[in-house]
């Protein structure tokens, strides 16, 4: 089938880069992934992952975890298992 629509998008610069990057890794074009990411949602009849608003457990990890709260440095992961106690 012949490509013929365009799609103009903006986004921030960085994250551009970081995710054209990625792609590269991949050996896809930001063009191939696009179409990757639509074919997906036509499959599933939606978005191919799950979107979510936080609860309040997990905003609160998320809080604590920017201010340092809970934070545990270790040598090892045997290390940081013993000082988690798991």
């Amino acid at each position: 089938m012949a490509k013929s629509a365009i799609i103009h998008a903006r986004t921030e610069i960085e994250l551009k880069k970081e995710v054209e990057t990625i792609f590269a890794t991949l050996g896809l074009s930001t063009t191939a992934a696009l179409n990757l990411f639509f074919h997906q949602v036509k499959i599933r009849r939606g978005l191919p992952f799950s979107v979510e608003i936080p609860n309040e457990e997990t905003l609160k990890a998320f809080s604590d975890s920017d201010a340092g709260i809970g934070h545990v440095e270790s040598k090892s992961a045997k290390d940081m298992f013993r000082k988690l106690g798991i």
